[in-house]
């Protein structure tokens, strides 16, 4: 088992999909508002998905997978969201100018070749996720980059799209949908294969997610980007890691799937050992064990047969010891035959799949297994799979499992897999490939002209690298630079510092670090503006309120909106004295209370010293001149 990877020498790989949601007022192919977001619903659709063929004649494997699943689907309706034309019912409208207009933006922000016309195109999915069947998708622009780590991140194309659904739930053969999401506008930013490491993917993620918040025409806060990360090693396959939420959850998620795949190439070398190398040497035998298992204290058996179901075993000839061999940490190629199952046949019911090495450890009686190995006709060398359900379930179970051995011979299959908890994925469907995609005929071209271009360039804001540029010349620390981008604060820091004067190190540190830190404590600094920040640092830079007056003030303005820091400001009593008065507050100040250690040095003396004074004079003296008052004393009183 491969638990630590060395990436260069296993030629890990990995390219990204990027999907953000637009801050637009409207869906992208109707008029129903975007970003409103219900619980409840008005009515219920039901449908069932068949596969389309191609322009050129050919079925998506992929949309065959989600054939074979028999899924109803259920979408849940709100009249508030949608409209005829999520269901389908209802031809588009005309494509939203306004989500061109940010992708426009985004593509120049990344010196990309913006396309002479948008073409609408559909791409097929059959999961359920759209009603129609096809998501509508367009290339806005093409053959990009951004600095990265001393090199340039190649940026193949940026798209527009509609959002899909959300789920709710998916159990057996009936998945249900909310389409309150359903057709909101996204951009698509897919970058070429340049990242080597996980941690490289996960500063891949978030140089793509600052570049969008950048436009200020992004929607923000959980769901509203996800990401897709493509891996691969040497000798492998791509593989898309699906719905990754969080940069930070990418590093192990690719250190797995790496591992994952080193494991499932040593795999095909044993069973090249073994001389399967054709489709043909995976002979697998189905049987209706039912009989069997008939009166076996097992649960997940017993409620099979309750309702209806069956239970059958697939053997596999030579099989065994395979189903044990280690794939991500933590788990084995039975995982990889549950995961199959549990999509296709759907049959969800832990433990989905046994393997007969497993059996031993259930209470069975001996003679059970005995008289299964016969029925079986097993062979020394030979393993055995267990799954229970529907007779039909079981049976289209039975052919995957023989499939995904098939599958094995080569290594690692092309898939799409979902991203778990703790790092690890799952199967969720067959790679799509190029068949799914055909050119939507009910939509026009839009006409991109050299005019709209220099329109979206003129809206520009500065690209994260050159703000880390300028904020690096000013000594602001990069995970600051990089939290006022994420919340919107530069352009916050841009008006204190042209309206006031202020210093930019001062200005990003309030509005960064010190506000952030009052987002913690619960108050809502976000409520505060341009209008509200440059009214504080106007009274800080006149010197009417000390530093530490800046979030005393924004932290009375978030918590009392509509009052202004002038009032504020009269409202906490707050205000540089002039130094006779303060110094008048600070004559009686003992160091009563302070124990006195051998060896105290006087700074240790001059700190009691000033976080008392500070407690009398908090907002009324700069800290500055109240440290130099007391060392002053201090010096005073050491010479007498």
């Amino acid at each position: 088992m491969i638990e630590k990877l060395d990436y260069e020498s296993a030629g890990l790989i990995s390219g990204l999909e990027v999907h953000q949601q637009l801050l637009t007022a409207h869906k992208l192919f109707c008029r129903c508002p975007a970003g409103l977001y219900t619980h409840t619903h008005d009515g219920e659709v039901l449908r069932h998905m068949r596969p389309t063929l191609s322009e050129l004649g050919e079925y998506d494997g992929t949309a065959l997978m989600e054939f074979k699943t028999r899924k109803e689907i259920i979408y849940l309706l709100n009249h508030l969201n949608v409209c005829t034309y999520e269901m389908d019912d209802t031809p588009p409208f005309l494509v939203n100018q306004e989500a061109i207009d940010v992708a426009i933006e985004l593509c120049l922000a990344m010196g990309m070749d913006i396309i002479d016309e948008v073409h609408i195109a559909r791409k097929q999915y059959l999961d359920g996720s759209i009603p129609t069947g096809f998501q509508r998708t367009a290339i806005v622009g093409m053959n990009g980059g951004m600095p990265f780590h001393g090199r340039t991140l190649s940026v193949t194309h940026v798209s527009i799209e509609e959002d899909s659904c959300r789920e709710v739930s998916d159990k057996g053969h009936r998945i249900v949908w909310r389409t309150d999401r359903l057709g909101m506008p996204l951009t698509e930013t897919v970058t070429g294969p340049d990242l080597r490491t996980p941690q490289e993917v996960r500063d891949a993620i978030t140089l793509c997610g600052l570049v969008a918040r950048t436009t200020g025409r992004v929607r923000t806060g959980i769901g509203a980007s996800r990401q897709d990360v493509n891996v691969s090693v040497r000798g492998g396959s791509r593989v898309e890691i699906k719905g990754v939420p969080k940069a930070a959850w990418a590093v192990k998620l690719v250190h797995n799937e790496g591992i994952r795949q080193v494991n499932l190439l040593r795999l095909r070398d044993e069973l090249h050992r073994r001389g399967w190398r054709e489709p043909g040497d995976v002979r697998t035998h189905v049987a209706d064990v039912t009989d069997v298992f008939q009166s076996v204290d097992l649960g997940f058996m017993q409620r099979a047969i309750r309702s209806g179901g069956r239970i059958f075993a697939v053997r596999l000839e030579g099989g065994l010891g395979l189903a044990q061999w280690p794939t991500q940490p933590e788990t084995t190629f039975l995982d990889e035959l549950a995961g199959r199952v549990r999509v296709i046949a759907c049959l969800d019911e832990a433990p989905i799949v046994l393997s007969g090495q497993q059996m031993p450890e259930f209470p069975l009686k001996h003679r059970t297994l005995e008289r299964l190995r016969r029925k079986l006709r097993m062979g020394e060398n030979d393993d055995y799979f267990i799954v229970f359900g529907p007779e039909v379930d079981c049976r289209t179970a039975a052919e995957e499992i023989r499939i995904r051995f098939v599958d094995a011979l080569k290594g690692v299959p092309q898939e799409t897999r979902q991203s778990l908890a703790g790092g690890f994925t799952t199967f969720e469907r067959i790679l799509p490939g190029p068949d799914r995609m055909y050119p939507d005929t009910d939509s026009p071209p839009t006409r991109i002209t050299a005019e709209r271009v220099e329109a979206a360039r003129a809206r520009m804001r500065p690209t994260p690298w050159a703000r880390f540029h300028q904020f690096g010349a000013w000594g602001v620390p990069p995970e600051t630079t990089e939290y006022l981008i994420r919340r919107g604060g530069v352009a916050l820091v841009d008006a204190v510092v042209a309206a006031t004067g202020a210093d930019g190190l001062l200005a990003s540190v309030e509005i960064g670090q010190r506000a952030k830190a009052l987002h913690r404590r619960g108050l809502p600094v976000e409520r505060l503006g341009a209008t509200e920040w440059v009214q504080i640092f106007d009274l800080f830079t006149g010197g009417q309120i000390p530093r530490e007056g800046i979030q005393m003030l924004a932290a009375h303005m978030a918590a009392n909106p509509g009052r202004d820091a002038q009032a504020s400001m009269e409202a906490l009593g707050i205000g540089v004295q002039p130094r006779e008065a303060w110094a008048r507050e600070l004559s009686a100040l003992s160091m009563e209370d302070y124990r006195i250690d051998k060896g105290d040095s006087d700074g240790k003396r001059l700190r009691f010293l000033a976080g008392r004074a500070m407690k009398l004079l908090l907002g009324k003296a700069p800290a500055k001149d109240v440290a130099d008052y007391l060392r002053t004393r201090l010096t005073q009183e050491a010479s007498r």
